[in-house]
């Protein structure tokens, strides 16, 4: 039903929306809800720029990407079932409330994740946003006969799970779950987290809208440069704390803004939202595979702070880590958006040749360091990047000519 029938009515019945409503958008509570997770990132991209400062990137990538699967996967939940199922009545919009305070709550809980391995509040939020996930399956499995069998399996599924989340933390607690079996067990608890939409979903598939999907996917992309942006910005303060503007201050956030803003134009040439509408099966593997996009911007978001922050005091971390800590992100993202989006598109947007090309180019280039500097080698970075963006649409326009 859409939002204009439902938005001041108190309750609406829980059915599934048609997956060709036209002219959907995302909900203003949808925005909102988003909102919250701008705070949970920004605590993880923060975090891992300190253990880049602190000269122990590969110690902080576990506790980054653990913690960052908890958020997108929280997210990415919440989005699927509004696209399916969005009444925007009361009890709809409370539950949502209660989804974003446990994101807030595992947000508060990112430091001692980070640095103390403590994953006590991360848990806590998390299940405080699963809780009302379930809460919004049950309503579903109530009130739409039809679907009631998927609805309850995706409540018994994430329920499951949600016990072993806690039993996990209470093992870990006790020491009963030694320190080298908590990524494993972490591993296996978030292949188990993928597979109940597969499994629940053999019942019967949701009603989600392509093009909805595809926007939701594009905004929380969109928060995910701005929080890179906003690291960058946090490294300059830091920087200007302790030192004058210098030239390799300004080259390093001015090809900042450039490497960002060539990925964010890379990023929006995929017409994703008519991929997902005509195959629709290849939801999973595009949906799942952000998981890695988004990673890899925050994760860039994070070096590129502390490659601005080096430019102005002496760090922990050496140079040439710093330039992988930027250049390692981006190769990700780039190579990452290409398998992603290459199955969803009838004729690839960008070339293989163009990425690997890109990608080795962007890998190697952290190599002349030594002799070029942080500076150079960040700008280079951001160099490739325009010129793959570049070359990708002039491909484009010749293709369409």
């Amino acid at each position: 039903m859409p939002p204009t029938e439902t938005r001041y009515r108190i309750r609406v019945r829980m059915t599934p929306r048609a997956i060709d409503e036209p002219h959907r958008t995302s909900s203003p509570l949808e925005l909102l809800f988003d909102l919250t997770f701008v705070v949970a990132v920004a605590a993880v991209t923060d975090q891992f720029a300190h253990a880049i400062v602190d000269g122990h990137p590969l110690a902080g990538i576990a506790p980054f990407l653990q913690v960052f699967f908890a958020v997108w996967w929280a997210w990415m939940n919440f989005t699927w079932f509004a696209s399916s199922y969005d009444t925007d009545d009361v009890a709809y919009r409370l539950l949502t409330m209660v989804q974003m305070a446990g994101v807030l709550v595992l947000a508060a809980g990112v430091p001692a994740a980070a640095r103390r391995s403590d994953y006590a509040a991360v848990t806590l939020g998390y299940l405080i946003m699963r809780f009302a996930l379930v809460a919004q399956w049950l309503r579903a499995g109530a009130e739409d006969a039809a679907g009631r069998r998927t609805a309850l399996r995706y409540a018994g599924g994430i329920s499951v799970l949600q016990a072993g989340w806690v039993l996990r933390l209470v093992l870990a607690e006790t020491g009963a779950l030694a320190s080298p079996a908590q990524l494993p067990s972490f591993i296996v608890l978030a292949v188990l987290e993928l597979a109940v939409p597969r499994w629940a979903e053999r019942t019967a598939p949701t009603a989600w809208h392509p093009h909805h999907i595809a926007e939701r996917y594009g905004l929380f992309t969109l928060i995910l440069f701005g929080e890179s942006v906003l690291a960058a910005s946090n490294g300059v303060g830091r920087a200007l704390e302790t030192a004058e503007l210098s030239g390799p201050l300004i080259v390093i956030a001015v090809s900042g803004i450039v490497l960002l803003f060539a990925l964010w134009w890379l990023y929006f040439l995929v017409p994703a939202g008519e991929g997902l509408n005509d195959r629709r099966h290849r939801s999973y593997q595009w949906g799942y595979g952000h998981y890695g996009i988004f990673a890899a911007l925050a994760a860039l978001g994070a070096g590129l702070e502390v490659a601005v922050e080096q430019s102005g005091r002496d760090l922990e971390a050496g140079p040439l880590a710093i330039c992988y800590a930027v250049a390692i992100p981006a190769a990700a993202f780039v190579l990452l958006y290409w398998l992603v989006h290459t199955p969803l598109i009838a004729e690839p947007v960008i070339r293989p040749a163009v990425v690997l090309s890109a990608a080795t180019a962007v890998l190697l280039l952290p190599l002349a360091e030594p002799r070029a500097g942080v500076a150079a080698v960040i700008a280079a970075i951001a160099g490739v990047c325009v010129l793959m963006t570049a070359v990708t649409i002039l491909q484009r326009a010749d293709r369409r000519a």
